[in-house]
């Protein structure tokens, strides 16, 4: 029989990390009805966790006020247990739930989606934001948000690194971009966990990949699979993407950075060149000359998390072992702030995961 009580990593509201603590009598909680009860092995940490912890999602009418993912449309409800990218075993089943999801390992889909949800494909939240996340001992999740891990040869904390967060958020971003084979991709920021996805995700389109990344990090991001690696802070970076690009133009640009580097990979497409982004780690606000968006006939995409098919498609790679995960660190449960420090300070390339239960690669 299972405990009632549970550890838990509990944000109290927002603010710093004096908000976040870690606590040992936590409710186990009960799965509704078409629900699951996981036992948690892993969770990989992930900008949201950080991001809304601390309100900096803005409102579209106020960049700078206090607000969750879903910005204005509903702020988060506190206390709240974070972590979006979970793995484990299920345990409990609730109604509804067939007996044969017993024991299976699952890796659960970042992204909650509703049909009802009047946003883009049907988004309608994620974990650790709009309902109880990763970052504990048990977590619930719908049935339909579960993804069967059929592979033995992973631990958790390698399927946590190849999570929803990233890989999901990639596969959206190069669909929505249009990516196909023999064409020339720009990613930025290549060595953080969608930025690395992006990387074996491009090749796997067959896209030639060029990638920025921090020089300490350039041998692991080659080993990825990326055809150059061109040192993000370079002084003279334009001249160095176009050296390193060898007289080709740059088909898409993948920006997971934004500030000042926005502008630079608009000068770099090429006319009818395409530019999408899905962050903001360099700053949320950027300068754009309208005559070079239109001049150029460039095109401009946002994109965020992703559909039940490109989760189901992350699923099916892991299966087929044609993705690897890419570890940076791992922390137990009690030091997530210190996982937390290690993440923003993003010293080594790859996913920082936190290990909830004991690994096991006998399963």
């Amino acid at each position: 029989m299972r405990a009632s009580v549970m550890r838990a990593a509990v944000t109290s509201g927002f603010g710093g990390p004096e908000r976040l603590e870690v606590l040992d009598d936590v409710a186990v909680p009960e799965p509704a009805a078409g629900e699951v009860l996981v036992e948690v092995g892993a969770c990989c940490c992930n900008n949201s966790d950080i991001w809304l912890r601390e309100g900096s999602y803005g409102r579209e009418d106020d960049s700078q006020a206090q607000a969750g993912w879903l910005r204005e449309v509903e702020p988060p409800r506190f206390p709240l247990i974070q972590g979006a990218d979970i793995v484990g075993r299920i345990v409990e089943t609730g109604e509804g739930v067939e007996q044969g999801w017993l024991g299976r390992r699952v890796l659960v889909d970042t992204t909650l989606h509703d049909a009802a949800s009047t946003e883009p494909y049907g988004i309608a939240g994620i974990f650790g934001s709009e309902r109880d996340g990763g970052f504990a001992e048990y977590a619930t999740a719908p049935v339909t948000s579960l993804g069967v891990v059929e592979v033995d040869d992973l631990s958790d904390v390698e399927v946590a690194a190849l999570g929803s967060a990233s890989f999901v958020t990639a596969i959206r971003m190069l669909k929505r971009a249009r990516l196909v084979e023999g064409e020339l991709v720009l990613i930025a920021g290549a060595s953080g966990g969608v930025g690395s996805a992006a990387v074996q995700l491009g090749k796997l389109r067959g896209a030639q990949v060029i990638a920025l990344s921090d020089p300490g990090k350039a041998n692991t991001i080659r080993d990825l699979g990326a055809d150059a690696v061109v040192a993000s802070r370079d002084l003279d970076l334009p001249n160095a993407v176009r050296a390193a690009c060898a007289g080709r133009n740059i088909d898409v640009a993948v920006d997971v950075v934004g500030g000042p580097l926005f502008s630079i990979l608009l000068t770099l497409l090429r006319p009818l060149g395409r530019y999408v982004t899905v962050g903001a780690v360099g700053g949320p606000v950027v300068a754009l000359d309208l005559r070079t968006l239109y001049l150029k006939h460039l095109e401009l995409l946002g994109s965020t998390l992703g559909t039940v098919e490109d989760f189901h498609e992350l699923i099916a790679l892991i299966n087929q072992r044609k993705i690897r995960p890419l570890v940076a660190q791992t922390f137990p449960l009690e030091d997530i702030h210190a996982a937390q420090t290690a993440f923003r300070n993003k010293q080594t390339a790859g996913n920082i995961v936190i290990r909830i239960a004991r690994e096991r690669r006998d399963n």
